[in-house]
């Protein structure tokens, strides 16, 4: 489900849970309203609220370091693809066919991370592996070359570790029960809030804010949690700044 479906529902459950709390106080006996029941469901409350915090700021927490993590190393790679390209240039006019193979497969990576942007059309999927072959299928005349070829054959095989991380890492890190529990937690909090509030439109306006805060910063948390889409998602500028800077 996306992440803004997903913000519906918290949206949908958390005001709906508030309406309930006043649908509940007009039905509920006058003795489970007295000021000792009150008292025993704002404590319950505010445990429920102290753990709802501690779990808002772990999904919070792992989705932003999953996010600059995948940035990193994004730019990292994208560096490393500048340097190799550096590195076949120095080697000589032979290795043009492989910075062609390099330059298609940052092409690929560009168009399947972020399809949207697709920045020209899709090689097969083995022009990763061809170019790796092309640099083993050089043959080095000098030290120089052989320095050179060897250098490559590293950066290209720390590229492709780079690149099939980030592939890797493309699926959602948050435990789907955690936020469910925290939904949950958070649909009681607001029950709570309505079974003792009164009922007018100024209360009614402000828990509706409040359920669509809350809700937005679960939307938000969701779409760190996916870096190459949506509305906040890691830029393609690093590798289309490799991309123009091969051939060069």
């Amino acid at each position: 489900m996306s992440a803004i479906g997903i913000g519906l529902i918290v949206l949908v459950c958390v005001f709906g849970g508030s309406i309930l709390g006043m649908v509940l106080h007009t039905v509920l006996p006058e003795q489970h309203l007295s000021a000792d029941s009150k008292d025993v469901i704002k404590l319950g409350m505010g445990l429920i609220a102290t753990m709802s915090a501690l779990v808002l700021a772990l999904l919070t927490n792992s989705a932003k370091g999953s996010f600059d993590t995948q940035r990193n190393e994004l730019t990292q790679m994208s560096a490393s693809i500048i340097l190799l390209d550096r590195v076949l240039a120095h080697y000589g006019p032979e290795t043009k066919d492989a910075r062609d193979l390099l330059k298609g497969t940052v092409n690929n990576m560009i168009n399947r991370m972020w399809p949207a942007e697709g920045s020209g059309p899709q090689l097969q999927p083995v022009a990763a592996e061809a170019f790796y072959d092309k640099i083993q299928a050089l043959s080095p005349q000098n030290d120089v070359q052989r320095q050179l070829q060897a250098q490559a054959v590293k950066i290209s095989v720390d590229i492709g570790q780079s690149r099939w991380l980030l592939f890797e890492q493309g699926g959602r890190s948050i435990p789907m029960p955690f936020l469910v529990l925290l939904i949950f937690w958070v649909t009681v909090i607001f029950l709570s809030f309505g079974l003792f509030a009164p009922r007018n439109a100024t209360v009614i306006v402000t828990l509706f804010l409040c359920a669509l805060s809350l809700s937005g910063a679960i939307y938000l948390i969701l779409e760190l949690d996916h870096p190459f889409g949506g509305l906040v998602q890691i830029s393609s500028a690093p590798l289309r700044s490799a991309l123009s800077q091969i051939d060069k």
